[in-house]
C-alpha cells in the first residue's frame, strides 16, 4: 500500500517567469538575430530557447483552498500537496488533482459530477437524481423504507486515487450497503427499552456513521455525519401497523388513566377518613370506589344519578 507524503513545492512565481523569460527570448533570436546574422547557432540556441521554456511552464501549478494535487513520475507517486497557493514542480511529474472539500449525499441518489474545460469553467453543471428509497426488512421482518444522508471529505489523496477505481461511486455503494445492514440488526419500534430505529435517532445514527466509516477507511474518506432522513413502514403493511400503533397508544394511554384513578380514589377515602365526614364498611367503601373509577375511566363525560329514595335505595 503506498503511503501519503505530504510535500510543499517551491513557489512558482520566479521559476515561471523565468520560463516566459526562455520563450520570449527564443522568440527573439528566431526572428531578429539568427536572420540578422546568418548564425546557425544562434538559431538552435533559440529554438532550444523556445522549446524548453514552453515545456518548463508545465511544472506551474496552482491550488485553491481545500484542494489537493498528487504528483506522479513516469507512474510513481512523488507526493501531494495540500496548501493553497501557486508552486512549481518537475514539469515531468503528472498531476492529479482533487477536491477535499465536505460533501454530501442521499442514499439512492444518482450524481453527475460538473464538466469543466481545462481553464476550470464550468460548462455543464452536474445532476442529481431524485433519492430512491431502499427497502428492506427490519430485525422482525417488517418491510421498511429508509434513507439516509452522509456527509463525507477526503482525508488521504493516495488511498482516494490509487486504493479504489472511482472513490465517488465506492462511498455511494459502501454507504448503502451499511444503511440496508444496520436497518437488517434493529427493529423499527420497540416496547422493551432496546435499540430502535424510530426510538433512538441518535444513537443509530451514531452506530451508521461507524459502519460507513469502517468500509471506507481503505479509500482515504473520513466520514463527518451519517442520519437517517426517511423512515417509514411500506407501504403494504403501513396500514397495519398504524393500527397497531393507535392500538398500543390507546392501552398505554388507559393504563395511565387507571394509574391515576387509583391514586385520586385512595386520596378519597383517606381524607374522608381522616376528617370524619362518614364512616363507611368494607360494602360502601366498595360501591364507592366503583362509582369513582366509573366517573374517572369513563371514556365519555358520565349522567349523573340523583337518589331521591334512602341512604341505602
Amino acid at each position: 500500500m503506498v503511503q501519503e507524503k505530504v510535500v510543499k513545492p517551491i513557489p512558482g512565481l520566479f521559476p515561471v517567469f523565468f520560463c516566459w523569460f526562455g520563450l520570449v527570448l527564443g522568440g527573439l533570436v528566431e526572428m531578429f538575430l539568427s536572420g540578422a546574422f546568418r548564425s546557425g547557432e544562434l538559431l538552435l540556441f533559440g529554438a532550444l530557447s523556445f522549446i524548453v521554456g514552453l515545456f518548463a511552464t508545465k511544472g506551474g501549478l496552482i491550488l485553491a483552498p481545500n484542494q489537493a494535487c498528487a504528483l506522479l513520475l513516469f507512474g510513481t507517486y512523488k507526493g501531494s500537496v495540500k496548501s493553497a497557493g501557486f508552486y512549481y514542480v518537475n514539469p515531468f511529474y503528472s498531476k492529479k488533482k482533487l477536491s477535499l472539500r465536505i460533501r454530501n449525499f442521499e442514499t439512492g441518489t444518482v450524481t453527475s459530477p460538473d464538466t469543466k474545460d481545462a481553464a476550470g469553467k464550468v460548462i455543464h453543471h452536474g445532476t442529481r437524481s431524485a433519492g430512491h428509497r431502499s427497502k428492506v426488512n427490519d430485525r422482525d421482518g417488517n418491510p421498511i423504507d429508509i434513507s439516509a444522508v452522509v456527509v463525507w471529505r477526503v482525508a488521504n489523496t493516495v488511498e482516494a486515487l490509487f486504493e479504489v477505481d472511482d472513490y465517488q461511486d465506492f462511498v455511494s455503494v459502501q454507504s448503502e450497503s451499511a444503511l440496508r445492514n444496520l436497518a437488517s440488526r434493529h427493529p423499527y419500534d420497540s416496547e422493551d427499552h432496546e435499540v430502535s430505529l424510530r426510538g433512538n435517532t441518535e444513537a443509530v445514527s451514531d452506530e451508521l456513521r461507524i459502519n460507513i466509516q469502517d468500509r471506507l477507511n481503505k479509500a482515504g474518506v473520513e466520514v463527518v455525519e451519517a442520519r437517517i432522513s426517511y423512515l417509514a413502514y411500506a407501504p403494504e403493511i403501513a396500514a397495519a401497523m398504524l393500527q397497531r400503533q393507535q392500538a398500543h397508544a390507546v392501552v398505554a394511554a388507559r393504563t395511565k388513566i387507571v394509574e391515576g384513578a387509583v391514586g385520586m380514589v385512595e386520596m378519597a377515602l383517606d381524607r374522608i377518613a381522616s376528617k370524619g365526614i362518614v364512616a363507611l364498611d368494607d360494602e360502601r367503601k366498595a360501591a364507592m370506589v366503583s362509582n369513582l373509577l366509573v366517573v374517572l375511566c369513563s371514556g365519555s363525560h358520565t349522567q349523573p344519578v340523583i337518589n331521591a329514595g334512602s341512604l341505602y335505595q
